[in-house]
């Protein structure tokens, strides 16, 4: 099968996905004849990622996020208005997707929760397979957790969920464990680890691991630190403000993004402190590292994320970035259940590979388009409260500061 990529390329995590599940696909016989990313002027495609890729990238600007004056937390109404100006820029760039389709003609197109793709799904209606795959589909799930927030937040959350996927034959749902599946359309199947880190020894050589979306978070690691200089710690960020390796004080370094240099740092680490990313979380879990969580402000999808991961006992949560309650966790640390999550990762591979190979039923030919009346009907049920909040909700218990 020939399979184009379409990725988000906001933080790392959507493109650590396409990264394993390129290396699964050539694995098996398959071929990954494009990716497409979506980029910005704020978010640059990482070194990394073009190194360890084989298929032709082809960046495009896609929406994303825009964040407060600390660069911390996302600006919702400045995210709004600032993508709406860009729409004309967009509808260009899903017809540059529709070009390369045109030009590659793949089996089966997978997007890793990029907008973009989710509207080329809708308005191309290409003739290829249609999958999705990410962790907030499992949103769809009865045994996901959803944290309290303003309505707003998780109504935003679930008509992403459905923007990204429109019009797709398939959801793969990231999960933690595994859970039976409840929907046809809906597929509850393992992280996307790349194998580099099944290779891996974790020792615990005294150092903390952090790992920050935004720069801001970066200034409070560096302001807690001030008051505790003697615990080491290792932070990756993608701020280009500060040389690699800088170090502003003795036990601290701020590296640039780097997944090789990320991986080392995460085997050999005592403890874990990152956002509520899906990705890192599940490559703490495999090495057995204590994990705290601190939520992206405003980032309804990660406070669900901390939620979900402390339902399986992979870590805590909490407001700040200040290590007490992580070093407090070292010292109480029992590894979370090793055993039972790598035989839940064993499945992966032909887990994934049976979903993206299965049979999709012929699709109608008649084109989608905007004023499709069913398509405003979805959106419809999308919004409603009733259906929005159907599925019970958790508190966001965190620890005091």
């Amino acid at each position: 099968m020939k399979i184009m990529f379409i990725i988000q390329g906001e933080g790392r995590g959507h493109m650590t996905q396409a990264m394993a599940l390129e290396q699964m696909l050539k694995s098996a016989g398959h071929t990954v004849c494009a990716m497409v990313i979506g980029s910005s002027k704020r978010r640059e495609i990482p070194a990394y990622f073009k190194q360890k890729t084989t298929a032709p990238i082809h960046p495009v600007e896609s929406p994303n996020f825009f964040f407060d004056a600390e660069n911390k937390s996302i600006n919702l109404w400045k995210t709004f208005y600032r993508n709406f100006l860009k729409l004309p820029v967009f509808a260009r760039e899903v017809g540059r997707i529709n070009k390369l389709v045109k030009t590659h003609k793949p089996d089966a197109i997978i997007n890793f929760y990029d907008m973009l793709g989710g509207f080329y799904f809708l308005f191309a209606n290409p003739d290829a397979k249609r999958i999705v795959v990410a962790h907030q589909y499992l949103a769809s799930h009865p045994s996901f957790p959803f944290a309290k927030a303003n309505k707003w937040q998780k109504r935003m959350f679930l008509l992403n969920n459905f923007l990204t996927s429109m019009n797709s034959h398939k959801k793969l749902a990231l999960s933690f464990d595994y859970l039976t599946s409840h929907q046809k359309d809906l597929s509850v199947v393992p992280p996307l680890l790349r194998s580099e880190i099944k290779n891996l020894a974790p020792t615990s050589e005294g150092h903390i691991l952090a790992y920050v979306v935004n720069k801001g978070y970066g200034d409070e690691i560096l302001k807690w630190h001030e008051q505790n200089k003697k615990i080491k710690i290792h932070c990756f960020w993608d701020n280009k403000e500060h040389p690699d390796e800088w170090s502003p004080r003795k036990n601290i370094t701020f590296h640039h993004l780097n997944d090789q240099k990320f991986l080392t740092y995460m085997a050999s680490c005592s403890g874990y402190l990152s956002t509520a990313g899906f990705e890192s979380i599940c490559e703490a879990m495999y090495l057995g590292k204590p994990i705290m969580m601190v939520p992206v402000k405003g980032q309804y999808e990660q406070a669900c994320n901390a939620l979900d991961a402390e339902r399986v006992g992979a870590g805590i949560a909490a407001k700040k970035f200040k290590l007490g309650k992580l070093l407090t966790l070292i010292t109480k640390h029992s590894a979370y259940k090793t055993d039972q999550f790598h035989n839940w990762l064993h499945m992966a591979k032909p887990m994934h590979i049976k979903e993206i190979e299965a049979f999709v039923p012929e699709q109608s030919k008649r084109r989608v388009t905007f004023f499709r009346t069913p398509f405003w009907k979805s959106i419809k049920r999308k919004l409603n409260p009733q259906t929005l909040f159907q599925s019970p909700e958790l508190d966001y218990q965190q620890p005091a500061q």
